[in-house]
């Protein structure tokens, strides 16, 4: 018998809830956000129960909503993705560090250098997810008084990612021949010097850190527009996304693979895994009892605050109890995918503005809210119907919402076979069962 399609699962661990009202749940941890000793613990059941990967988003900018909504936002006070991973690595030994760094606000030898040194000291365990970043207030706090466009933030994008792998093959992985006999530290002929100059960049490289652990840290792409579905297609190797429902994901998941095997790639070394907020209860009205009272926590100015962040314009002076008013909404320049979400879901469920924002204001994504054979059933007809690899799993509340999802939903899978009983290989590479890319200055003959 053929062996059964096994999940991937990564956690979406910034912030730990992506729902607002998660910090004021009962029982619920408020300081889970920004508390080491929560997050060790975190990600160590993580690690427990096999997941493939610990993922943390970034902001470079406090969200942009009113005062008002910002002091209920647990949001507001997060580390810095890399000094986290870092101390995380040490009290973890095979689960995935994942974590997002900007091509639009950073610049390619410091990106290079990050990873390069958390897939060293994780033994192979790195993963970067590339971003243009689409919060528009980031340009403010890096010199900038205009946001870069979009279509430039992805061409920027393209070409940051050519300039961070260049780097990453600096040396040979044989360079470094330490004979103490001789002298000789390292193989100068093993070493490449990059001497890039592009339109947006000139970097002249070698990276001063050995070939990272993996070749590269697996690219993760986050973006659904035409060009960032591209980049994804060229360039990633696992992609989080964000559809709604089934028929969408489907789409989405051929297009991104169709366009990856057009650019001379194959499907299987491209893993997609959508965002699915998980509601895991003894009953179905357990669990939805859980979900009612998580959005119930969610104040309005929170919620309409969260709507103006996702149409990337102020939605506060919109009467709440009318439809959204489409024609008064503004191009954005921030996330052209989430603007399109907004007017779809607006559309297709002919919410008014209050029942839009407490959406938003909440969590307004897929969700599988149920039981643990409920939640299973739904995640294998995905995986069967090639709507997705795996999920990027997003917790109601923490500790209870994440005890949840590993003490009862994965041994469910296990179960039945869909999800591993145990790590087969040591990085994150092997965990996504991904090739090793191969060095392209020093090809192996």
């Amino acid at each position: 018998m053929a062996e059964t399609k096994k999940l991937h699962l990564t956690a979406f661990m910034r912030p730990v809830s992506l729902h607002t009202g998660a910090w004021r749940y009962p029982g619920a941890y408020p300081d889970a956000n920004f508390n080491l000793a929560h997050l060790k613990s975190f990600i160590q059941k993580l690690e427990a129960a096999k997941f493939d990967a610990f993922f943390m988003a970034d902001h470079l900018a406090v969200l942009n909503m009113p005062v008002e909504a910002l002091k209920r936002s647990h949001t507001v006070t997060s580390f810095e993705p890399f000094t986290l991973l870092s101390a995380l690595s040490v009290v973890t030994e095979r689960i995935g560090l994942a974590a997002t760094a900007s091509t639009t606000y950073d610049e390619p030898y410091h990106v290079a250098r990050r990873f390069a040194s958390l897939d060293h000291l994780s033994s192979g365990r790195a993963g970067w997810n590339i971003v243009t970043t689409g919060n528009p207030e980031s340009s403010k706090n890096f010199g900038r008084d205009e946001h870069l466009e979009h279509s430039e933030r992805y061409k920027r994008a393209r070409e940051f990612y050519d300039v961070v792998t260049g780097l990453w093959d600096s040396f040979a992985d044989d360079a470094f021949v330490r004979d103490q006999a001789s002298g000789v530290y390292f193989d100068p002929d093993k070493l490449h010097v990059l001497n890039h100059k592009g339109d947006d960049l000139a970097v002249r490289g070698p990276l001063n850190i050995a070939r990272p652990v993996q070749g590269w840290p697996v690219i993760i792409q986050a973006g659904q527009s035409d060009p960032g579905r591209q980049l994804a297609a060229e360039t990633a190797e696992a992609v989080f996304c964000s559809p709604r429902d089934l028929a969408s994901a489907k789409a989405l998941y051929a297009d991104i693979k169709g366009r990856a095997a057009a650019a001379g790639r194959s499907r299987e070394h491209l893993k997609i895994l959508p965002a699915a907020f998980i509601v895991v209860g003894d009953s179905a009205e357990d669990a939805r009892a859980k979900r009612l009272k998580l959005d119930s926590l969610v104040h309005y100015d929170s919620a309409i605050a969260s709507l103006s962040v996702a149409l990337g314009s102020d939605a506060t002076g919109f009467d709440p109890d009318a439809p959204l008013p489409v024609d008064q909404i503004p191009d954005t320049n921030a996330s052209k995918t989430s603007l399109a979400s907004v007017l779809k879901l607006a559309a297709d469920e002919r919410l008014t503005v209050r029942q839009l924002a407490g959406r938003y204001g909440g969590y307004s994504g897929l969700a599988f809210v149920g039981t643990p054979q409920t939640i299973a059933d739904e995640m294998a007809v995905w995986l069967a119907e090639e709507a997705a690899d795996g999920f990027t799993v997003v917790f109601p509340f923490l500790p209870q919402g994440l005890d949840d999802v590993t003490l009862k939903l994965v041994p469910e899978l296990q179960r039945r076979g869909l999800f591993r009983e145990d790590y087969e290989g040591t990085t994150l590479r092997e965990h996504l069962g991904l090739p090793r890319p191969e060095n392209r200055f020093f090809p192996k003959s």
